[in-house]
């Protein structure tokens, strides 16, 4: 999904863009869905592409959405050195929209014992 800025600044609010065009981040526990649990399933908010379901969603304390896993073939990883760290970028694999970071290794109990960090002005929800 190729678009320019423009035409992303036009579908998408000044901070949504900031985090999902330019690799920005919301501060932590400000976020819609940081302590949010319906079922349902969280989609992108600049291409609408299916990303989590609410069943994956789990409560790890880090200040952001948290995910054990996503819907197969809905994230992109690429590797971050960003910042001194090395890290797991996600992005949509629909539109390329930054969404957050895969931590691993942490000790949570989950199947996949991964925390996808994901900024909640990145996705929208729809019940189930």
């Amino acid at each position: 999904m190729n678009k320019s800025d423009s035409e992303w600044r036009a579908i998408l609010s000044p901070e949504q863009f900031r985090v999902l065009r330019k690799k920005g981040t919301e501060p932590a526990g400000t976020g819609q869905y940081n302590n949010f649990y319906k079922k349902g399933v969280y989609h992108c908010v600049g291409c609408d592409a299916p990303l989590y379901v609410s069943d994956t969603k789990f409560k790890s304390g880090c200040g952001w959405p948290a995910f054990y896993d996503s819907i197969p073939g809905a994230l992109v990883r690429h590797e971050d050195t960003s910042f001194g760290m090395k890290r797991t970028e996600i992005c949509c694999a629909k539109c390329g929209g930054h969404l957050g970071h895969i931590f691993k290794g942490e000790g949570f109990d989950t199947p996949t014992d991964e925390r996808h960090c994901v900024n909640s002005i990145t996705l929208r929800f729809e019940d189930e």
